[in-house]
């Protein structure tokens, strides 16, 4: 029989219970509208996001990277263009290889949209192909190209290659193969086709640069289309090549990103399933176990989503147009995505697992929402700020595009452990307080967690590390460190720029023939030249580079004069002009004033700044992109743009040999810089290779320091941090061994392998130190212990890093060569962190623990976690 006083109590805690009920469910809505509002300003402030093209951002900030941005400010470019076009036959040096080429010449003259000029000068015409010498014989004799037959053909060129001047004959033998055979009977399987292009009014300057390209890549689509429609000699084919047509579409690497994530949540959403499956128990209805399933994994793809979002959104803040404390997104910046899509994975797996594990120990909704924060909650905070801490070491990596990834990686991070640590609480709180009303809360379902697959592997695994702790040591440091090692010294650093380039399109298989067959890659290498640069001195200084340019290798050179836009070269053409009766009088007149002799130098006390006037008055569009004046007036900056065909792999020595023929301009005083889309992809070699160990060392180091101090303050065992940040490094050894067997190279979005193998590091290793703490309070033994940690958060981290290698293992199949690539790395990283995390973490933690209380007989378990906090 219930007495009034127990009813009277009753009813109190039955009133308290519902106040704090209402009061829960107000801070939850109020905490989820946040959340809600926040993502969509920064949903809003995403689309204002902008993007870098090329090399932006990629390139470290030095003398070539500034000339280049220099360049690009103050000249006008050339409205010049050249494209290429392959022509593949049994043999070119024949009859239908001259009727191949007068065919796909004739074909491309009719394809040239109205506003598209052909490029001729006074030196070459404006289309050159390989039998040119032919062709220009055969009209000098009077003969139908088309009566030629194949020993004619082949006859006319071996003289015409022992009559012509060397220059010349180099030029004509650079298009075609390598390893084609030129003696008496000359014979080439393939030949190049050079047109040269007036993009002027087809590509207005008033464009933006994205305009621009697209103009550009719609030209060269055109001709590549009517060239590949070209009728031709039974057996050949042709194919044409430009640097937009390689590039091709500038969105296609988002569009495919867009794709893969698309398929990678696919894969995430079944696989997450498998994680949150609600084992029904004898009696239990499945559905409502499907339901909760469901309800888990869309409550966490939501939150990720919704983390990168704030990334995206607090990343524009910090971006041009506001902050201006980074740059604008570039390839590497995509990748911060897969990095917060594997911690969120991680973070919401631990989270929920802890959430019913409390619910299953008979806790209400609120407290074990408030037990699992707590809990689970303080390895989130460690493994945040460790990681956007090591993630922000990356600011002193000389790679700006680096830099920016670390910033937003950090920024994510903490986007992420927010979330998860206010809205999905708040959400789960909502719904399943109303599920605990109604009594449908499967509470018992959740306890079955333990008797799943996962947790059951990890808890054998766990045997390892108890029964033989010495043993796996030694094995996975000496062995897995050694292979570490190794891979460290097999791998490559690398960079191109086809890096970004669909490895199955036609240009790219054309880049390959001309890159490993041909001796030219055709490409520009600029000059700035500032200071007082309308000297004598200088302009004098600048012939002489002109003449000792036309011996350096690599240089393109026509008539034995190396090709090169420059001051010199432009009054060259405009005093020996050929299609006007006279030179204009004005600029005679200053030649003359100058002491312009035949050699073009001029007379030591010359007026150059007057002669630079004139140019700038007859020919403004040429002279505008050779010369700049500063605010004054007075002439500062000389571009001279030099046609050169190094390479990847020659852009080395062309830079040395280079610094040899500018020898003339820097003895005058003058800055000089050489620099060009390779050399800066040289730098950028550069700059990897030498941050990339210590960029490692300082994000390991700042994530220990910040471990040893937390452990050392919060539970007196400093040495924990030590213990944890120690496998973290084997991970990174171990992912770099990988990379250097699989031949996976070094560039700037493999770069960021330090930053996944820490992030993927640090949270596991991490979740497993603070559970093993936990669990030792519960356990008599360290063995039980071990097991139990493994059990618990050792099934998280198989759930997590199972579903995370198979979702980014989607990379694997982009057309794109980096995300490839990214996705094996990723699958190492995550991988090797599963391994250092299960195994070698553990068999630490166990010689520790054994050592410490075998030192330590007396210690206060209380000391290391409180025993309230788990308790009830």
């Amino acid at each position: 029989m219930t007495t009034p006083g127990h009813l009277g109590r009753t009813e109190d805690k039955t009133g308290l219970s519902g106040r704090r009920s209402r009061r829960g469910a107000a801070v939850s809505t109020t905490m989820l509208l946040i959340a809600l509002v926040l993502t969509a300003l920064f949903a809003a402030l995403s689309g204002e996001a902008q993007s870098a093209t090329g090399n932006e951002g990629l390139a470290p900030d030095n003398p070539e990277v500034l000339a280049s941005e220099t360049i690009a400010e103050r000249f006008d470019e050339s409205g010049e263009a050249v494209l290429q076009v392959l022509v593949d036959g049994d043999d070119v040096i024949g009859a239908d290889g001259l009727t191949a080429a007068e065919s796909i010449m004739d074909s491309i003259e009719a394809s040239l949209p109205a506003e598209v000029e052909l490029s001729a000068t006074a030196e070459r015409p404006a289309i050159v192909h390989w039998l040119s010498p032919v062709q220009v014989a055969l009209a000098e004799q009077e003969i139908d190209p088309h009566q030629a037959d194949d020993v004619t053909v082949s006859q006319i060129f071996s003289e015409a290659l022992e009559s012509m001047p060397a220059e010349q004959a180099d030029f004509t033998t650079s298009l075609l193969p390598s390893d084609a055979s030129l003696g008496s009977s000359p014979q080439a399987d393939s030949g190049l086709l050079l047109v040269f292009l007036q993009l002027d009014e087809a590509v207005p300057e008033h464009l933006t640069d994205a305009e621009q390209e697209e103009a550009r890549l719609a030209i060269d689509t055109q001709i590549a289309e009517a060239v590949r429609d070209t009728e031709l000699p039974e057996g050949y084919t042709a194919e044409t090549f430009s640097v937009a047509l390689l590039i091709g579409d500038p969105d296609q690497v988002e569009t495919e990103l867009v794709q893969l994530f698309g398929a990678a949540f696919l894969v995430i959403f079944v696989l997450l399933g498998f994680v949150y499956w609600v084992k029904p128990g004898m009696g239990s209805r499945i559905v409502p176990g499907i339901r909760r399933t469901i309800a888990d994994v869309l409550l966490t793809l939501v939150t990720v989503v919704m983390a990168i979002i704030w990334m995206n959104g607090i990343g524009v803040v910090l971006g041009p147009g506001y902050l201006d404390w980074i740059g604008p997104m570039n390839d590497v910046s995509m990748i911060v995505p897969v990095l917060l899509i594997a911690l969120g994975i991680d973070y919401a797996i631990h989270l929920t697992s802890r959430y019913r594990e409390e619910l299953a120990a008979g806790h209400s909704v609120g407290d074990a929402l408030v037990r699992a924060v707590r809990t689970v909650g303080v390895a989130l905070v460690l493994a945040t700020v460790t990681t956007a801490v090591g993630f922000l070491t990356g600011v002193f990596n000389p790679v700006p595009a680096l830099v920016d990834f670390g910033v937003l990686a950090a920024v994510g991070i903490v986007s992420s452990f927010v979330l998860m640590m206010t809205f999905v609480p708040a959400t789960r709180y909502l719904i399943d307080r109303r599920a605990e009303q109604r009594g449908t809360l499967p509470r018992q379902a959740f306890g079955r967690g333990r008797e799943r697959l996962l947790p059951g592997i990890m808890a054998r695994v766990a045997g390892l590390a108890a029964r033989a702790p010495v043993l796996t040591l030694l094995v996975t440091l000496g062995l897995g460190g050694a292979v570490g090692v190794w891979g460290q010294n097999q791998l490559e650093v690398r960079f191109s720029v086809t890096d970004f380039v669909q490895d199955d399109t036609a240009a790219m298989a054309v880049y390959d023939q001309l890159t490993d067959r041909f001796d030219r890659v055709d490409e520009t290498t600029d000059v700035l030249i500032t200071g007082d640069v309308a000297t004598p001195e200088v302009h004098n200084a600048l012939v002489s580079t002109l003449d000792e340019l036309s011996e350096v290798p690599d240089v393109q050179t026509f008539g034995g004069t190396a090709q090169a836009d420059s001051p010199v070269g432009l009054l060259t053409t405009l005093l020996a002009s050929a299609d006007q009766d006279s030179p204009p009088e004005d600029l005679v007149e200053a030649a003359e004033a100058a002491g312009l002799g035949e050699d073009l130098t001029v007379d030591p006390g010359a007026n150059v700044a007057a002669l630079y006037d004139t140019l700038l008055i007859v020919a403004p569009d040429e002279a505008d992109r050779v010369l700049a004046r500063n605010d004054a007036g007075s002439f500062q900056m000389i571009r001279m743009s030099i046609q050169t065909s190094a390479g990847e792999s020659g852009v080395g020595e062309l830079r040395e040999n280079l610094d040899e023929a500018l020898a003339p301009l820097v003895s005058t005083g003058v800055e000089v810089v050489a620099t060009s889309e390779r050399i800066i992809d040289d730098e950028i070699v550069t700059a990897l290779t030498e941050s990339q160990i210590i960029t490692l060392l300082m994000a390991v180091g700042a994530v220990l320091v910040l471990l040893v101090v937390t452990y050392g303050f919060r539970n007196r065992r400093p040495m924990l941090g030590v213990i944890t940040v120690l496998p973290v490094g084997l991970v990174v050894l171990w992912t770099f061994a990988a990379m250097g067997a699989t031949g996976i190279p070094l560039g700037p979005v493999t770069a960021t392998i330090t930053g996944l193998a820490i992030g993927a590091g640090v949270p596991y290793t991490i979740h497993v130190t603070n559970r093993f703490q936990e669990d030792r309070l519960r356990h008599a033994s360290t063995a039980d212990a071990i097991r139990s940690t493994m059990r618990h958060t050792g099934g998280a981290l198989a759930g997590a890093a199972i579903t995370n290698c198979a979702a980014f293992g989607i990379l694997t199949t982009s057309t794109f060569t980096p995300f490839h690539q990214l996705g094996l790395v990723t699958i190492y990283a995550v991988g090797f962190a599963l391994l250092a995390a299960t195994v070698v973490l553990p068999s630490l933690l166990t010689l520790w623990d054994k050592w410490h209380r075998r030192n330590n007989p007396a210690v206060v378990t209380t000391s290391e976690v409180p025993v309230r906090r788990y308790t009830r």
